[in-house]
């Protein structure tokens, strides 16, 4: 695996997700943002399971994100979570890069 960039936050989505936790997930990552310089979310999505609720979640940490200047991507999501999102049309939302 690479380095990351100096601007860049590394954070770890564990599943399930639940629509319950959306509002804290969102809040987690504005804070993280707002105490850094980053400009890159990588979201480490290893064990997520691919689900609606998990795309809802990226979803709005992306928007979270776009608020703040920044913007998401993934790491090491699952073939059937990216061909969710493809799925849903939002590839170019979330990009897995």
């Amino acid at each position: 695996m690479g380095a990351t960039a100096p601007n860049t936050i590394v954070f770890a989505i564990r599943g399930p997700i639940a629509r319950t936790d959306l509002a804290g997930l969102c809040h987690r990552v504005c804070t993280l943002l707002n105490e850094s310089d980053a400009a890159t979310v990588v979201c480490d999505m290893h064990g997520v399971e691919p689900d609606a609720v998990t795309v809802d979640a990226l979803s709005r940490l992306q928007l979270t994100a776009r608020r703040l200047r920044c913007r998401v991507r993934l790491r090491h999501a699952s073939e059937e979570l990216l061909e969710l999102v493809d799925f849903m049309g939002l590839t170019d939302v979330l990009p897995d890069r």
